[in-house]
């Protein structure tokens, strides 16, 4: 088994709507986040490399200095009141560190697929994310590519 590790950091604001305590106030984190991908064998590129680090950390990087928010907050989706670049739109009803791992996982299961289409490989892709100094989320899932 080969396996790939990388660990970025992020700042970013968010606030869970609905939610019955502070966390309905928009607010930030600095996260911290582990990307783990393994296979039988990676496939190789024409450098012979494998997956570029830089690309997989770049996934979670692209969150930095962002609000995230789901399709519930119109606020924040409005670009009259917010520029949209500043804006990451995640899956759910929250923006969770729950949602927010599973964005990373789809990303960079799509970096994969983008990177070696069809070489019929099974990737078990783990990310771990910590939202807080005691608050961590772990998904982890296989994709086939």
């Amino acid at each position: 088994m080969e396996k790939i590790i990388v660990h970025s950091h992020f700042h970013t604001g968010h606030r869970q709507l609905g939610y019955p305590g502070k966390c309905k106030w928009v607010h930030g984190h600095t996260w911290r986040g582990t990307v783990t991908v393994s296979c039988e064998a990676f496939p190789r590129d024409e450098l012979d490399m494998a997956l570029d680090f830089g690309d997989l950390k770049a996934v979670m990087r692209f969150l930095d200095h962002k609000m995230l928010v789901t399709e519930q907050d119109a606020t924040f989706l409005n670009p009259e009141l917010f520029e949209p670049e500043g804006v990451v739109l995640l899956r759910g009803k929250g923006p969770s560190v729950e949602n927010v791992a599973l964005y990373v996982w789809d990303n960079v299961v799509a970096h994969i697929r983008d990177k070696f289409p069809g070489h019929d490989v099974m990737y078990t892709v783990q990310v771990l994310i910590q939202e807080t100094e005691n608050n961590i989320f772990v998904v982890e899932k296989t994709a086939h590519v």
